[in-house]
């Protein structure tokens, strides 16, 4: 759907009511989310325009403006100016999520532990689907992230970003939007599992390298048990660095 496309569509009208609660802000955020869920706001829909937004929820300017703040924080609304302008509907992206979801694991009380253990569940068992689906761009992308590691391997440079970076790269293989979702919320404990581990075995990188591009090549040749084996052995090196 082209921004033109959206800017042609009608306010939807009827969807509002007045509210009398403390936090009236996140009221009106709420009820946009259910109408979001229900269907009766899709992507692309105009929402009314702040004056009609204040009479129909029947608060002020300085209210609506909160709550669109926040939706669009969250990825629920984008909020254009000109002639076509106004709230639009937005179908949040899969990193947008995988954010949101990243900062609860951030501020949760997870060890690198934990985050290897869920890690060996979720992308072992992930390895099927991208045997089945990886397409030839993803074999090219995973073979470029490998080479790229073990280049800053010999120039000194290599940082944990960098595999984590590659599992990312690895779970979208599955072209699977909830899979993709998750692997991404996982990227900032993944790092944290990382780093501990590195301290624990600071050479271990070459390694863990050389597995990556065996792994790529046993998915580009549809060997789901190789993957699986190489896989385990790569995570279970890594939780035998951390702490339980």
């Amino acid at each position: 759907m082209t921004t033109a496309d959206n800017g042609n569509r009608s306010p939807k009208t009827g969807l509002f009511s007045p509210v009398s609660m403390s936090r009236v802000s996140q009221v009106i955020v709420d009820r946009v989310k259910l109408l979001i869920r229900d269907g009766e706001l899709t992507p692309g829909d105009r929402l009314p325009s702040e004056r009609d937004l204040c009479e129909q929820f029947g608060v002020s300017r300085v209210t609506i403006r909160e709550a669109l703040r926040v939706l669009e924080a969250s990825g629920l609304v984008a909020v254009r100016v000109g002639a076509r302008g106004g709230a639009f509907v937005t179908a949040p992206s899969t990193e947008r999520l995988g954010e949101g979801l990243a900062d609860l694991l951030s501020l949760s009380a997870l060890t690198a532990a934990n985050v290897t253990e869920a890690r060996m569940v979720v992308e072992t068992s992930a390895l099927p689907l991208i045997i089945e689906r990886a397409t030839a761009e993803d074999i090219a992308d995973l073979l470029r992230l490998t080479d790229e590691g073990q280049a800053a391997l010999e120039a000194g440079t290599y940082d944990v970003g960098m595999s984590a970076a590659f599992h990312v790269r690895l779970a979208e293989c599955a072209h699977n939007p909830a899979l993709t979702m998750l692997i991404h919320s996982f990227h900032g404990p993944m790092l944290m599992s990382l780093r501990e581990a590195k301290v624990s075995a600071p050479l271990m990188g070459r390694q863990g390298s050389d597995e990556h591009r065996e792994l790529v090549l046993a998915i580009q040749s549809r060997d789901l048990a190789t993957a699986e084996a190489i896989m385990k052995a790569h995570l279970q090196r890594t939780a035998s660095r951390v702490d339980g």
